[in-house]
């Protein structure tokens, strides 16, 4: 398989600092700021992406140089536009940092407004798309317009921009996941078959080597078919030889919760990630856990979340990887990227070398892992799935995320909204 060249453009190490500031935003000299600063960083053609902004108090100390505030990532068709002028831009697209002190909106009813500090700009240059590491900024620098002011040293910023190679597999599910698609690599106009993907949906247990770990999964209560459930629902990725090489099952079935018509975060639905046992024939190992759920509001969205099981199904290792809410109307994107921060993860998330790496988790390892974006409810999707080189040492590692994207995938489905059934009827599911 032959990679997509990206590239990772990150932005850290992060600090602020400026003579005669104190921490608490009391005026010491000619320049106080109020905590906390943020930062928004901004590259034309995505979205701005806003971060909080340390106070350095110490002259001689430096930020963490490994600390990862921001990433952007670019592939060559992002590069050429950022070099192309527009029509309103006559020189290249630059990178812009933007750091304000105070905060932006209402408190109480009184309008806060917000003071910019001051903007550090990077144009974009020729060595953006050379494909090789390379340290754009690193260090200290004034910012804005009071980089001088009676003579005296205005607010500085320390930054560091970088840029590393970031190739990636982009695969393509050939037709909706419950028709059984065809999954293909893209490489620029050329389609390679890798997978094919089948999809099943077993009203009665049947026999099957999923069915071991099915019945440890699953209470006794479940095996009852209920009026109004979403369960048994079964994919295998298969590889060119036909062998199953990796799967996604239902495990905790879909199902309205008390007092309402949708499946609710108290009761999520859940899915179970495996691949095949290497020391076992036709056995299977636990490799992840996607739960989902429906949140409503005035545009309900579907909350998925994703655990690697690193010490088995029912082990105390479980390691929160991604909780994405995606768009029930418009679809979006469910991603595992460890440089974004994660909504209810209160540290910072750790990356697997591989799929199959359990036992050496690294932060050292993280950013991008996978991605795939999704079609909203009752719209016709191909998923596309995008997934980090370095997390793929064989075969079976691309498998067992296209595994966990078709669970993704059918969890919009599985979510939408029960309808009430006249007495006597069946549930279409």
């Amino acid at each position: 398989m032959d990679p997509q060249a990206f590239i990772r453009l990150s932005v850290g190490s992060l600090g602020l600092r400026a003579p005669g500031t104190a921490l608490n935003g009391t005026k010491s000299g000619s320049h106080a700021f109020s905590s906390p600063c943020t930062c928004e960083i901004r590259l034309r053609g995505f979205p701005v992406q806003t971060t909080s902004v340390p106070f350095v108090s110490s002259p001689e100390a430096t930020p963490d140089a490994n600390s990862i505030a921001s990433s952007f990532y670019l592939e060559e068709s992002d590069l050429k536009a950022l070099l192309t002028p527009g029509c309103f831009y006559t020189n290249h697209a630059c990178l812009e940092v933007a750091v304000f002190t105070g905060h932006k909106g209402t408190h109480c009813g009184v309008a806060m407004k917000r003071q910019q500090v001051g903007t550090f700009r990077l144009e974009v240059g020729p060595e953006w798309g050379k494909g090789k590491p390379a340290v754009l900024f690193n260090g200290w620098t004034g910012i804005g317009k009071n980089k001088q002011e009676n003579g005296k040293p205005g607010a500085e910023l320390h930054l560091r921009v970088k840029l590393d190679p970031d190739p990636r597999y982009v695969f393509q599910f050939e037709e909706k996941t419950k028709l059984s698609p065809q999954i293909v690599q893209l490489q620029g106009n050329i389609k390679q078959p890798i997978f094919s993907c089948k999809f099943s949906q077993d009203r009665v247990q049947q026999v099957d080597p999923l069915s071991n770990f099915s019945s440890s999964f699953i209470d006794s209560s479940d095996i009852e078919i209920e009026r109004r459930e979403r369960k048994g629902w079964k994919v295998k990725i298969h590889d060119l030889s036909g062998s199953a090489v990796a799967a996604a099952f239902i495990t905790t079935p879909f199902v309205p919760s008390t007092g309402c018509d949708w499946v609710d975060r108290s009761n999520p639905g859940a899915w179970l990630i495996v691949r095949p046992d290497p020391c076992m024939r036709e056995s299977w190992q636990p490799w992840g856990k996607l739960e989902a759920w429906r949140e409503r509001g005035i545009r309900d969205s579907i909350c998925c979340r994703f655990h690697l099981l690193s010490d088995g199904p029912e082990g105390g290792g479980d390691l929160l990887m991604s909780e994405i809410l995606i768009s029930a109307e418009k679809g979006g994107e469910f991603y595992i990227d460890t440089d974004k921060q994660v909504r209810a993860a209160a540290s910072p998330v750790p990356s697997p070398r591989s799929s199959g790496d359990f036992s050496a988790l690294s932060p050292v390892l993280g950013g991008f892992v996978m991605s795939c974006r999704v079609q909203g409810e009752g719209k016709y999707s191909k998923l596309l799935v995008q997934l980090a080189m370095r997390h793929v040492t064989c075969i079976e590692d691309a498998a067992i995320f296209m595994a966990l994207a078709a669970a993704v995938d059918l969890s919009i489905e599985a979510c939408r909204p029960f309808r009430r059934l006249r007495r006597g009827t069946r549930h279409s599911w």
